[in-house]
């Protein structure tokens, strides 16, 4: 994992440990965040009027997954 990426997983664990009681979500692993990471900075780079109304739906799922929202 590349320093940058890790620094976002570390974050992303201190927020789920203040948020994540309330998704009743089991926490995601180091290759399970990478590969939703990788995906929702994919959909966020092509921007909101560069998303179809799933890739936005998903675009929404993975933020709130980690807890970008």
């Amino acid at each position: 994992m590349d320093p940058i990426t890790h620094k976002r997983f570390l974050e992303y664990r201190e927020r789920y440990g203040y948020f994540g009681a309330e998704t009743k979500q089991p926490i995601l692993s180091a290759e399970q965040f990478i590969e939703a990471d990788a995906e929702q900075r994919v959909l966020e780079g092509q921007g909101e009027d560069g998303r179809d109304e799933e890739e936005e739906a998903r675009f929404v799922e993975l933020s709130k997954r980690l807890f970008r929202d």
